[in-house]
């Protein structure tokens, strides 16, 4: 599969570089559905790092409501993207080279860390975990459907079941898991789907 064990999967970066045109517009009809509840969750001015901010619209609506945020994506292409449309710098990371200890108060990883090979997730988790103060929000969604794979356009996703997600976190860190939410959402591809919602918080010290 050319899987990096690392957290990135070669062939998945390439479609979203090629892509980028494409897929930052298609993702113009607005924020994601747990934006809301996350962002009422969060301290007024909250500094959120944001893991894969595609064309930037989670981003933008988080800087609206006064959080300071830090977006990053692994695609340099779409990394410009998200760019223009915020004016303002997007730092282009790869989930492996997250390396912060204690600096957020919150993470928000809106259909990103699917795209991490099911081996990988959860050292990837860990630095997520690490990188939060204590008393830290993460959340994050998935594809469900139980067995990793690629879909038409050969992206990776690791199509997590609930059982299986909680395992990646309980291995990867001392979460307290707040909630898990099972829905059918679409994509890129507008085939609906299993989905799988979670938020999850670093404890107090």
């Amino acid at each position: 599969m050319n899987i990096d064990f690392s957290g990135s999967d070669q062939a998945t970066l390439d479609f979203y570089s090629k892509e980028a045109p494409v897929y930052v517009a298609s993702g113009a009809g607005g924020v994601s559905r747990w934006l809301e509840p996350f962002m009422k969750a969060l301290p007024v001015g909250a500094h959120v790092l944001e893991m894969g901010c595609g064309g930037g619209r989670d981003a933008e609506a988080m800087f609206a409501n006064g959080f300071d945020v830090e977006p990053t994506d692994g695609s340099i292409e779409i990394a410009a993207k998200a760019e223009k449309r915020l004016g303002r710098k997007v730092r282009v990371m790869r989930f492996d080279e997250l390396n912060a200890i204690d600096l957020y108060d919150a993470v928000w990883a809106n259909a990103s860390l699917l795209h991490v090979p099911r081996i990988a997730l959860p050292s990837i988790l860990g630095l997520v975990f690490h990188a939060l103060k204590p008393g830290g929000l993460h959340f994050a969604n998935y594809k469900g459907g139980g067995l990793a794979g690629r879909d038409k356009f050969g992206r990776y996703f690791n199509y997590f079941d609930r059982d299986a997600l909680l395992q990646a976190y309980s291995n990867s860190g001392d979460w307290e898991i707040l909630s898990v939410h099972e829905y059918v959402g679409g994509g890129y591809d507008n085939a609906q789907g299993p989905w799988l919602a979670i938020s999850a918080r670093r404890p107090f010290a």
